[in-house]
């Protein structure tokens, strides 16, 4: 399994098993504002904000909490921005964080400060975009009586590049161009799908000693952590040790 497809995993259990679905609302909450202020309420006519209610389903959001979020949304607007930081954590990982944020002071403040805190560096933006590709990815349950080889077989013509399947979850990554009809196929299929997105992938990853990797990996729980912190990318390979030391 690739190390994408096992930090997939790992977050998926982990994010049961703490409890950090306000969380997961609150993020989702945000990316639905943006979604609304960029294309309207409409998820027919908003790809975005379709993307942002699939995953809202994909954690159990309660409906009414997303209806809720698109109406403030709507009639309020929310004074977000997307913001992106590049950096390096300890034994030198490359370390990507996007942020939505309503105070670029607070947010550049707080990001520097993990970044320290940690034993990394805050670099300049579009020091590390080499280091990674853009990507489709997928994730859902394998559904109840599904013929994986003909799921295959219907991904790859849609563009998948990788599918992979570990402990019941499925994973799809497609080319950032081929993402939209691999979304179509899906639901031509009738797949509801966990979680869906553009994702930073690193083009390479590095193996660190299970006391090293553990110590950048706080690092990535503090990014987490951080209210206006979106998603987190890194090139640490997450290794069967690494893995097992996280569980």
């Amino acid at each position: 399994m690739s190390g994408h497809s096992k930090w997939s995993t790992i977050k998926r259990k982990k994010g049961a098993a703490d409890a950090k679905r306000s969380k997961m609302f609150s993020k989702i909450v945000k990316e639905i504002a943006v979604a609304v202020k960029e294309s309207g309420p409409d998820p027919e006519a908003n790809p975005r904000l379709r993307l942002a209610m699939n995953n809202a389903k994909g954690v159990n959001m309660p409906k009414d909490n997303v209806e809720r979020a698109i109406s403030k949304a709507d009639k309020e607007g929310d004074n977000l921005e997307e913001m992106s930081f590049e950096g390096y954590a300890m034994n030198g990982i490359a370390v990507f964080v996007d942020c939505l944020t309503d105070n670029k002071n607070r947010t550049v403040s707080n990001v520097r400060a993990i970044f320290t805190k940690y034993g990394g560096n805050l670099g300049k933006n579009g020091s590390l975009t080499f280091l990674f590709d853009t990507k489709g990815i997928f994730t859902f349950p394998v559904p109840e009586g599904m013929d994986i080889e003909e799921l295959e077989l219907e991904m790859i013509d849609a563009g998948a590049e990788d599918i992979e399947v570990d402990e019941g979850l499925i994973t799809i990554t497609t080319a950032k161009e081929d993402f939209g009809s691999a979304q179509k196929k899906l639901d031509s299929m009738n797949i509801e799908v966990e979680n869906a997105g553009l994702q930073r992938i690193p083009n390479d990853t590095k193996a660190l000693d299970v006391d090293s990797a553990l110590k950048v990996l706080k690092m990535i729980d503090a990014f987490e952590d951080d209210d206006d912190v979106q998603n987190v990318y890194h090139s640490l390979e997450l290794t069967d040790e690494v893995a097992a030391a996280m569980e």
